[in-house]
């Protein structure tokens, strides 16, 4: 075969497997037999779980940074590692999707699940502005449907409307910043409009106009402040499962797009971005960890929590270097195993009480003792506690931030830690020393449940205990951008 011709089909082989997945679940949902039904989670999960192994075997770069496809898509380590990211927030999430009977059933949801991945996937490789707009679109617009996947709960059908008003208001102003870049350069190519535009003669504070429209559809996507009010009445109001996929893949997806963006400007724009990173940064993390403290809903609660971590993310990325970018990855795949669990969690804690309140956990340690326990593993690790994968992560992102002379932002950060320790603490103070309600219901286990929460609380534990492996895959993916 020829090489090129090979290195174009690797480079979307993920793709191509997911459009097989779609076909699929279409052919599945015109069967309507419920034994094929009873087992769509499995389906897909071992399906994405398979689609993960041959992209490993298959379409690892390595070191190799190759334009594919006449310049969309960007054949690199940093887009091969999130596209694993994604194909696995997918699988897990369709393991997850047993706290849901509205969705566990529909093959529809599993199809738009997989559409929504597909998009990710395209997103983390683009290097084209034409093909990340048409790859966010094709992420968003099924998030929109899954938001909203429980048609007789008014308050899902909100979070759907709510998620696709803000979702549409957020892509017209990254449309909008895309044409004035086009304009000041006349490519679509990323990485050489600001080249192009300063040989045109731009200024660059135009340049300055233009990339903050763009990072204000980025900001909705990340739920960064001051992008962030969607988020919490869409993760109260959505299925618990897809509340965990918006909070990790779909976040991850945005980062992704955001580092691969601002830093194809760095080198010429960076002192810009860093100051605009590091402001949202501050913002996210205050008002993410001071809103969650009142909160007496957890979905609301790990909504706001959900913000403050984006905010450590941006810590990572107003770095603007390798150590910086490596420390944000990094993050966010300790950040995909920790928050997919604690709103696993959540979401078999609801289906048994009708509540996802958080008076609904009370006595949790008493009713189910090994629940308890791994509810307590994640949100030690979301509050940055040793061993779990959270503290390493949250070390990382403070000194990439030191290495720049960006100490304050740091200080910042660890103030913020603290603040968010007291209302997971205050989580596990319901769990551990609250009674539990009389009449209680006794906490079932599903199958397909054990096995998503087996394999997430032990990515908590493996991710910080052997932490080299996966920080040299970071350094890798890092690389690859600069």
């Amino acid at each position: 075969m020829n090489p090129e011709l090979s290195t174009m089909l690797r480079s979307i082989l993920p793709e191509i497997c997911l459009v097989g997945l779609i076909m699929a679940l279409l052919i599945i949902g015109m069967l309507r037999k419920p034994m094929s039904q009873r087992f769509l989670g499995w389906f897909t999960a071992i399906t994405l779980a398979a689609i993960i192994g041959a992209a490993i075997l298959f379409s690892n770069p390595g070191s190799q940074v190759t334009s594919v496809w006449g310049g969309m898509l960007r054949f690199d380590a940093q887009g091969f590692l999130f596209r694993i990211l994604f194909l696995a927030g997918a699988a897990l999430t369709a393991l997850f999707t047993c706290t849901d009977d509205t969705i566990a059933v529909k093959p529809e949801f599993y199809l738009l699940m997989t559409v929504s991945t597909l998009g990710m996937a395209l997103m983390a490789s683009a290097e084209d502005m034409l093909m990340l707009f048409l790859a966010i679109e094709t992420t968003s617009f099924p998030l929109y449907v899954m938001a909203g996947a429980k048609l007789k709960d008014k308050q899902s059908t909100e979070a759907g409307i709510k998620y696709f008003l803000f979702g549409a208001m957020s892509s017209a102003l990254m449309l909008y910043g895309f044409s004035f870049l086009y304009g000041f350069s006349g490519t679509t190519r990323l990485f050489s409009v600001y080249g192009l535009g300063i040989t045109n003669q731009v200024p660059g504070a135009l340049f300055v106009v233009a990339m903050l429209f763009v990072l204000a559809g980025f900001a909705f996507k990340i739920s960064a402040v001051p992008f962030h009010f969607w988020a919490p009445d869409v993760y109260a109001g959505a299925p618990a499962p897809v509340a965990g996929f918006l909070s990790t893949a779909s976040k991850a997806a945005g980062f992704a797009v955001l580092m691969r963006v601002l830093l194809s400007f760095f080198p010429q724009a960076g002192s810009y971005w860093v100051w605009v990173a590091a402001v949202l940064a501050v913002a996210s993390m205050f008002l993410g960890n001071l809103a969650a403290i009142p909160q007496k809903n957890i979905k609301r609660l790990i909504a706001y929590s959900s913000i403050a971590q984006a905010g450590y993310v941006l810590i990572g990325v107003a770095a603007g270097d390798a150590a910086g970018v490596t420390a944000a990855t990094y993050y966010l795949t300790g950040y995909l195993v920790t928050n997919l669990l604690v709103f696993g969690i959540i979401g078999l804690v609801a289906k048994i009480d009708g509540s996802s309140d958080l008076s609904a956990f009370a006595g949790l340690s008493r009713r189910s003792p090994g629940l308890a326990f791994i509810m307590l593993i994640g949100l030690l690790s979301l509050g940055g506690i040793p061993p779990f994968v959270g503290f390493f992560a949250k070390v990382l992102v403070f000194n990439s931030a030191i290495e720049k002379g960006l100490a304050w932002l740091a200080i910042v950060g660890v103030i913020n830690s603290v603040i968010g320790l007291y209302y997971y603490l205050r989580i596990l103070k319901v769990i551990y020393l609250d009674p539990a309600p009389e009449g209680a219901a006794k906490i079932r286990f599903n199958a397909r449940w054990v096995t998503a929460a087996a394999i997430c609380a032990a990515g908590i534990l493996l991710l910080g205990v052997l932490i080299n492996p996966w920080t040299q895959a970071a350094m890798q993916s890092a690389a690859s951008l600069f």
